[in-house]
């Protein structure tokens, strides 16, 4: 009777050099990304939402309009902070009385011709603000109107005008199911202020009765202030604060399709 051969084991001794090696080819193989912020500022002024822009003094798009921003100054620097630092540099304003959120990140391959840059770009809503002044990179800062920087003649640097017309849709969508339209309004407005910056915001003019009934009725949106003003002549209007309330429910729906309000964008 034969016996059974055990199993040969044959046991895989890892190459010192050649894990090494495999090791410098992975790291040459890392995408080197630069990270950057970006400030999409919006505001109602002159009768109409206005972006703010800066006239870029350095290369690349050297002499372009841009919207505000800058890659971070070291790997401690935290986004939102580079971001208030990058406005700041670059206008003089501050976002103290600004609401601000992230819109997007933007990473394109070929976004930046210097090298590949991922940017994280930040929305604001101000009320209507002093002029900016240029500052840092910026040879110039100005508000500008969306529909004049959105239009098929205008160029912005990188691919902001992409990054406008984001800022500009979601400035929008979010006036119709929250409370966000006050941002754009003086601490204490009237209903026919606050809906104007609804007609300046969506392009269409709005039912007043309509609207003062339903902006009235949302519960914890106004706060009435018990004072009156005529600063716009005709009788006098209420004056109102707005309230806790961040939801705008029942929603204000926007009457004009959303292709007709996107028809400055490219």
């Amino acid at each position: 009777m034969t016996g059974c051969l055990p199993h040969q084991v044959t046991e895989l001794v890892p190459d010192p050099g050649r894990a090494a090696v495999q090791h410098v080819i992975g790291l040459r193989q890392q995408t080197v990304v630069a990270i950057a912020v970006d400030l999409a500022v919006l505001t109602v002024r002159d009768e109409s939402l206005q972006i703010l822009l800066v006239e870029r003094g350095i290369p690349p798009w050297q002499g372009f309009l841009a919207i505000p921003g800058g890659f971070l100054d070291d790997n401690r620097e935290d986004l939102d902070a580079a971001a208030e630092r990058e406005l700041t540099e670059e206008t003089g304003l501050d976002l103290g009385c600004a609401h601000l959120e992230q819109l997007r990140t933007y990473g394109s391959p070929n976004r930046d011709p210097r090298r590949r840059v991922v940017t994280v770009c930040y929305l604001a809503f101000v009320p209507d603000l002093p002029a900016p002044e240029a500052g840092g990179d910026a040879r110039t800062a100005a508000w500008k109107p969306v529909e004049s920087v959105l239009n098929a003649h205008t160029e912005l640097a990188f691919d902001h005008v992409r990054i406008v017309a984001d800022a500009v849709e979601r400035a929008r969508s979010k006036l119709e199911y929250t409370t966000l339209a006050t941002r754009f309004c003086p601490p204490e407005f009237t209903v026919a202020e606050l809906r104007k910056v609804y007609e300046i915001v969506w392009g269409d003019a709005l039912d007043q009765r309509n609207f003062h009934r339903k902006i009235t009725g949302a519960e914890g949106v106004l706060i009435p202030t018990g004072e009156q003003t005529n600063r716009h002549g005709g009788r006098p209007a209420a004056l109102y604060r707005c309230g806790t309330a961040t939801i705008l429910h029942p929603a204000i729906l926007r009457t004009t399709t959303q292709s007709s309000l996107n028809k400055v964008c490219r």
